[in-house]
């Protein structure tokens, strides 16, 4: 079943399928410096490969530029992709890891305290450190999200959807019908 606008709509009765409101990452700045490296370690190697007295030489230049690309440009970018943040209209999910992964997720409907910290840094990127509070022993921090107060405000407004105002409960229909297997009569 769909509405006028084309999105699919949960059937009546039923609760609403959770639907995927924004996939993070941290902000893209993290993987500038190693790929200025990675530009020097290419530029270095295309220069000097070939003019260097040995053919062993070339190898091992080879093989330090091939290490140093690794190390410097290539597990930086893997330790990028590797955190995801996903926020849903039920909850939020953070995942890392590569070779050890680990998932948080936090529901909506338990609420909780938003805040954005900012580097001054951040601060120029729009970017910055949402940290959503539940208690007191539970704190999910969101590192260097692009666009921090856009997603402080989407959350606050899912906790908002997620919470049944007081008067809506009594509306609601009952699972129970109102006639007893026992009381007959009723």
């Amino acid at each position: 079943m769909t509405n006028t606008a084309g999105a699919p709509q949960d059937p009546p009765g039923t609760a609403p399928a959770e639907r995927v409101v924004a996939r993070l990452r941290p902000h893209a700045r993290v993987l500038f410096w190693p790929t200025i490296v990675l530009f020097v370690i290419c530029g270095v190697t295309g220069y000097l490969f070939g003019n260097l007295p040995e053919e062993w030489h070339n190898i091992t230049l080879l093989s330090g530029a091939s290490l140093a690309v690794l190390l410097l440009w290539f597990l930086p970018l893997l330790g990028w992709l590797n955190r995801r943040y996903t926020i849903t209209t039920r909850r939020v999910i953070l995942r890392r890891g590569f070779f050890v992964r680990s998932r948080q997720e936090l529901l909506h409907s338990r609420g909780y305290d938003v805040t954005v910290r900012r580097t001054w840094l951040q601060s120029a990127f729009r970017s910055g450190d949402v940290q959503i509070n539940s208690g007191p022993d539970n704190t999910l921090i969101l590192k260097d999200v692009p666009s921090a107060d856009l997603v402080q405000k989407a959350l606050h407004e899912l906790i908002e959807a997620s919470r049944l105002p007081m008067g809506t409960r009594a509306s609601e229909p009952s699972a129970l019908t109102d006639e007893s297997t026992f009381w007959r009569g009723r």
